[in-house]
């Protein structure tokens, strides 16, 4: 499925969540990405240390939008105030992560989230107090949190599509026509008023993870692999939010979209690797592939703060029963020395879209796409002010490795190296498509989404 798509795609039809085969049906001379979520969530880190400075009131919701009071933290108690701290802080997620972001404000939460939207891709809109119900009139019913398709649709039937027309309705037609308390949440939305605070801190309920991939797999030995490698990530997430979990969850979807999950319930909360890997892996015995899969997921759900010691081993293997060495045993008892790890094979190795690399004599680049046996690396960095050469390779190439990220930011008084480089990078762009019409499928620009509350700033970055 498609992530996100940059402007340029979407000229072409590309959307979010649409199928990646339909996308390059309508877009095939674009750059498809796979996601980097270690480095979007570092940046995110950055953003959100921005906004934790302007009020102790943050509320995110996702990698790259969230939510501010800037009242509570004291920098804005009216409009002007609020248009200067918004503008500063678009300044200051520049100069920190090279990086645009778009800022709504007003007096709720849901008109931050609409500001926000009709400042993308890089600008500022507040919504002045007394303007709201105005603002919200012509709009689609579907702007209001709480109306999807289904409810906008039921709505369309009642005659009812614009804001205006709701207003106009009145509370006991929507009461009676969507339920006691979907209809009155709606009425009050529709009028401007939403109450809700910012909530600073949220308890997760699960930690996942999930990868995408370009090319159905069909190998059930390379599926299994696949699965206990997103068992590790997911772990590893798990021990660095401080928890455990009892529920172990595996995510198929098969080659005709469908998905399914199946979950396991252990004795006790774990935060081993070896329990969730064997966990996920009886999961997958249950699955039927032999169609293909596209996507993949692991996750472990009803957290915990502690671990409980599997006393009677979990994972196969784990109990290790030791008998009490005799007089002489010290010398006789062999000693298993650890097996080096097999030496990758060259011609196996996987090269990702949009993932960063360096080359001996070419230097830094990101893949643009790698298949049958060949991988194409465009070589330019994040501050080139020009698309960079593309080059292609065989996967086996001993000059080509994997790389870190460059740095989105310049460095005070460094200079762009050779091979020039798209005016925006990939950050926020996972899974996406670059514009047709940008030099050979250059990098696409990014976007993200925001809102924010009351005298708030609703921030996104691209």
């Amino acid at each position: 499925m498609v992530s996100t798509a940059s402007y340029e795609a979407r000229r072409f039809g590309v959307r979010s969540a649409m199928p990646m085969a339909q996308a390059r049906r309508l877009c095939p001379n674009a750059a498809y990405l796979v996601p980097r979520f270690q480095l979007y969530r570092t940046v995110s880190e950055q953003v959100m240390e921005l906004l934790g400075r302007l009020s102790p009131l943050v509320e995110p919701l996702s990698l790259d939008e969230a939510f501010v009071d800037l009242e509570a933290g004291g920098v804005a108690f009216e409009s002007v105030g609020a248009r200067e701290a918004g503008e500063r802080l678009r300044r200051d997620i520049r100069a920190v992560t090279g990086l645009s972001g778009s800022v709504g404000l007003a007096g709720s939460k849901m008109l931050a989230k609409i500001a926000s939207e009709e400042a993308k891709p890089d600008g500022l809109v507040l919504i002045e107090p007394g303007t709201e119900r105005e603002l919200l009139a012509p709009m689609s019913v579907r702007i209001l949190p709480g109306v999807g398709p289904a409810t906008g649709e039921h709505l369309r039937r009642a005659g009812m599509t614009t804001v205006a027309d709701l207003v106009e309705a009145g509370e006991d037609e929507l009461v009676r026509l969507l339920g006691k308390s979907h209809g009155a949440s709606l009425h009050r939305m529709a009028t401007g008023y939403d109450d809700r605070p910012v909530v600073a801190e949220r308890d997760a309920k699960s930690v996942s993870v999930e990868d995408t991939f370009d090319v159905d797999l069909h190998d059930r030995l390379r599926i299994t692999m696949e699965v206990g490698r997103l068992a590790d990530r997911c772990v590893q997430r798990l021990r660095a939010s401080g928890h455990s979990g009892r529920t172990i969850v595996l995510k198929v979807r098969r080659y005709d979209f469908s998905t399914l999950t199946r979950s396991e319930t252990l004795r006790g909360p774990t935060d081993d690797p070896g329990v969730v890997r064997e966990a996920a892996a009886r999961l997958l015995d249950a699955v039927d592939t032999t169609g293909g899969v596209r996507l993949l997921g692991v996750g472990v759900s009803g957290l915990a703060d502690f671990t409980q010691e599997d006393l009677f081993a979990q994972a196969a293997g784990e109990q290790v029963v030791e008998e009490p060495l005799g007089p002489g045993d010290e010398e006789a008892a062999p000693v298993a020395e650890a097996e080096a790890p097999a030496p990758e094979d060259p011609a196996q190795r996987r090269w990702l879209a949009g993932h960063d690399v360096r080359h001996a004599e070419y230097g830094p680049g990101w893949v643009q796409g790698s298949g049958v046996g060949r991988v194409t690396v465009r070589f330019e960095t994040p501050t080139a002010k020009e698309p960079g050469r593309v080059r292609t390779f065989r996967v086996d190439d001993p000059d080509l490795a994997a790389a870190e990220p460059l740095a989105l930011v310049e460095p005070a008084g460094a200079e762009c190296g050779e091979g020039g480089g798209a005016e925006a990078v990939r950050e926020g762009e996972a899974g996406a498509a670059a514009g047709q019409d940008s030099p050979l499928a250059s990098r696409p620009k990014s976007r993200s989404e925001g809102g924010g509350p009351g005298s708030g700033a609703a921030m996104s970055r691209p």
